[in-house]
């Protein structure tokens, strides 16, 4: 192990974190009749949902590009929220989505199949156990707690296109971490923190996922999408608080994900309230 202190002469010397091999991950993921159809590197850069948005509106991306940062300096969460990490501490990518066989009202389950195949790849590649915070948040499990260390964006690019972008901590070390509540692969005990085969999985698990639900034009059901993120979903059987826009809350028990991708919760007033979006928080049980 390289002492801490070696990376702050040159950020990029952490002999922990070596770069990511660009020629090796498009060699494992672009290939003919795949999803993937690119895979860009860039050292550092503001947001990669921002930059592949902005590509596709110019016409420079179609489906299955996949952008990758060593460094993302203004990453976004959902709300707009910074998410900043040490540069190759993490996984940092977008891709850009084009299921237009799949009508538009059933594209809100693309987060939710991301984070599935997200979980299912870290948990194969890594082997950590990942779970999901609906709508969009990866955690595990560090010293007996739940801790978020991944999440997931989706934005609209133009009429027929979604960008997802992900972020995971990986080698993130407890004093590096951006807040107390933060996770990493690293400190969930993962059997390896090398990003290429991690990227690979999860890109691979995606391009699984999304072949399945996309055959199914976008049936969560029929797809095994619904089931199988309800079975990795932490937030189902725990009481939760939902801050809903217009400063309501609602509490209750999460008791399942609709065929809308929305979170039911079961009110103690005998209601049973789905949630389309809004902030979730996992309450201790009483």
């Amino acid at each position: 192990m390289t002492p801490h202190n070696a990376s702050d002469d040159n950020r990029w010397s952490d002999l922990d974190r070596p770069p990511l091999n660009v020629a090796a991950l498009r060699r494992g993921l672009v290939r003919a009749g795949g999803l993937w159809s690119q895979v860009e590197l860039v050292q550092r850069t503001g947001s990669t949902n921002s930059d592949l948005v902005a590509r596709a509106a110019a016409g420079g991306a179609g489906e299955g590009a996949v952008l990758v940062a060593e460094e993302q300096t203004a990453g976004r969460g959902r709300l707009d929220r910074q998410w900043t990490a040490p540069p190759r501490s993490g996984l940092f990518f977008s891709v850009l989505l084009k299921p237009t066989e799949v009508p538009v009202a059933r594209w809100g389950w693309l987060p939710l199949l991301t984070g599935v195949a997200v979980a299912t790849g870290l948990s194969r590649a890594a082997g950590v156990d990942t779970a999901l915070k609906w709508p969009n948040d990866l955690l595990v499990t560090v010293g007996g707690e739940e801790r978020k260390t991944g999440g997931i964006l989706a934005e609209r690019a133009g009429d027929d296109g979604v960008v997802i972008g992900v972020g995971v901590n990986v080698s993130l070390r407890a004093e590096e971490l951006p807040v107390p509540q933060a996770g990493s692969l690293a400190l969930a005990g993962a059997a390896g923190t090398d990003r290429d085969p991690l990227l690979r999985g999860v890109l691979r698990s995606l391009e699984d996922w999304y072949g399945r639900w996309r055959s199914a034009g976008g049936d969560p059901a029929a797809s095994g999408l619904q089931e199988t993120y309800a079975a990795g979903c932490a937030t189902l059987g725990r009481t939760v608080r939902a801050e809903l826009p217009g400063d309501r809350a609602v509490v209750g028990e999460a008791v399942a994900v609709d065929g809308d991708g929305r979170l039911v919760i079961a009110t103690e007033a005998g209601v049973r309230e789905p949630v389309g979006a809004g902030d979730i928080v996992h309450l201790r049980p009483a």
